[in-house]
């Protein structure tokens, strides 16, 4: 039987942000779960806590310009910090929401952006990444990483929702402490 890679319609809660049913199973790692991570706010070595404490093997780079304001979530610092905790690092540029999408989001003009995403994930390149990473996930207990805190508004909750239907796996939102900065 074959599921479908639509997302079940938003609903909106007292926030007024738009949002699925959230897909949640209890953290330990291990064999079916798909982390996801959101570096909003959160200090560099909170992450990697956060992530070594999940048991994450993998760091998978959901971002489409591994770029950051924030010190440490560039991409080659971001890979060498994981990679000193003994966690893989792999960035797939092909998952990243593209600059109309990310400016949407900004805008926090939520039906534009999930049509974004939508293109951009059935694209024949995110394909290939999605593949990839779902290879990657069955293999070592992996996490999304993209920047916004709130799964519900970033695209890597996405990502995860399609893995989870493709390939079994459950998705755990981890959450970093807010350094307030």
């Amino acid at each position: 039987m074959s599921r479908s890679t639509r997302p079940s319609p938003p609903f909106r809660d007292r926030s007024g942000i738009p949002h699925l049913t959230p897909t949640l199973s209890a953290p330990g790692g291990g064999e079916g779960v798909l982390f996801t991570i959101g570096y909003e706010k959160a200090r560099l070595a909170d992450v990697v806590a956060t992530l070594s404490a999940s048991g994450v093997a993998t760091l998978i780079d959901v971002r489409d310009r591994p770029i950051s304001r924030r010190p440490g979530f560039s991409k080659h610092q971001l890979a060498s910090a994981v990679e000193a905790a003994g966690i893989r690092y792999l960035h797939l540029q092909a998952l990243g929401t593209p600059p109309e999408g990310r400016e949407a989001g900004r805008r926090r003009e939520w039906e534009r952006f999930w049509g974004i995403v939508e293109v951009k994930l059935a694209s024949a390149e995110a394909e290939l990444a999605l593949q990839q990473a779902a290879a990657v996930a069955r293999e070592r207990a992996s996490c999304l990483l993209c920047y916004e805190a709130d799964w519900r508004v970033c695209h890597r909750r996405r990502i995860a929702e399609i893995l989870a239907d493709r390939h079994g796996f459950t998705a755990h939102h981890l959450s970093v402490p807010d350094s307030g900065a």
